[in-house]
């Protein structure tokens, strides 16, 4: 008996012993899997992240493309409140306006990959147009992958940067795509954030950075979020200074005061619509949703160009009069 209880304890701390070192291998892959900065092959192919050929025609040789390269930009640097240099693009309007835009990207993407939206502000709204480029991508620093929570801070002194250059009566709208969107949500509840900002619009966000991984976790991997999640949220912790719940949207809108506008996909499965639709639903302040039938993962603008711009129009005719041109 003696000799079964001593094989039982061993087995036991065997399989403690494995458990522990399963989790702790387990966050370091998934840290490096998602929040380090570099390339990530496991999205290639990925059939949540597919759309359509007209949508596809559009990201590679969409016209907006030439147009951005066309365009005569200022690289602005600013140091971020840890220490890393970040750079952004900006664009004076064709004439004299105190409106401007700062449009934020998506994971993976870099600050000139908003032209697509920023052609439509300059062009047919008149905007001066700012286009960041998030930590850890492009040619800003950083080694990691925030996911919009140190960013909120970035877009907020960007903001002030912005507003000392170009004056106190400065309205500036935020408008961010996916990781992009998220962002700007998280600055929302923000109490340092300028009176400057008078509206969001937010499209295809996630609630919390940790509901986004558990989604994706079980999605892709069939694995559950706990304990592995939380490890690897320690781990996050400690080497790019955020935890993976804090990074919450949802709990910054509501606190917010800024008007905000939604857009989702009804087809999104990569950042499921009901994310988006339960952040409107908990928002504070005065917030519109509108989803698009048919669209996946940040496909709205192209599937239905017209109504988007339309539905941003009248967003920002009732909240910035003065923007829309007649």
């Amino acid at each position: 008996m003696n000799m079964r209880k001593i094989g039982w304890k061993k087995m036991l701390i065997f399989v403690v012993a494995f458990f522990i070192v399963f989790q702790i291998a387990g966050s370091f892959f998934f840290y490096n899997l998602a929040i380090k900065r570099g390339p990530k092959d496991f999205l290639t192919g990925n059939a949540d992240l597919k759309v359509s050929a007209e949508t596809m025609e559009v990201f590679l040789n969409g016209d907006w493309r030439q147009w951005v390269e066309e365009q005569d930009y200022e690289e602005m640097k600013l140091t971020s409140r840890d220490g890393l240099e970040l750079m952004g693009y900006y664009l004076p309007a064709k004439l004299p306006t105190n409106k401007l835009v700062i449009l934020t990207h998506g994971y993976l993407g870099h600050a000139k990959q908003m032209g697509l939206y920023g052609q439509y502000y300059y062009e047919e709204l008149g905007y001066n147009i700012f286009m960041p480029n998030a930590r850890g991508h492009g040619k800003s620093g950083g080694d990691y992958y925030g996911f919009g929570w140190p960013d909120r801070l970035d877009i907020i002194d960007w903001t002030k940067h912005l507003v000392k250059q170009l004056g106190s009566e400065t309205e500036v709208v935020y408008h961010g795509l996916s990781m992009g969107a998220a962002t700007v949500l998280m600055t929302s509840g923000e109490e340092e954030l300028p009176g400057q900002v008078k509206a969001i619009i937010a499209d295809s966000p996630y609630q919390s950075v940790y509901q986004l991984f558990a989604y994706q976790m079980d999605r892709m991997f069939h694995l559950p979020a706990f304990p592995l999640l939380d490890n690897m949220s320690v781990l996050t912790k400690a080497r790019a200074g955020y935890s993976l719940k804090e990074a919450d949207a949802l709990n910054a809108v509501k606190k917010a005061n800024v008007p905000i506008l939604y857009i989702h996909g009804n087809a999104d499965t990569f950042v499921p619509t009901d994310m988006t639709k339960e952040l409107y639903e908990v928002t504070k302040s005065d917030a519109v949703l509108f989803l698009v039938d048919g669209a996946n993962h940040g496909e709205a603008f192209v599937m239905d160009e017209g109504a988007y711009k339309a539905k941003i129009n009248d967003f920002l005719s009732i909240h910035l009069p003065s923007i829309v041109n007649n």
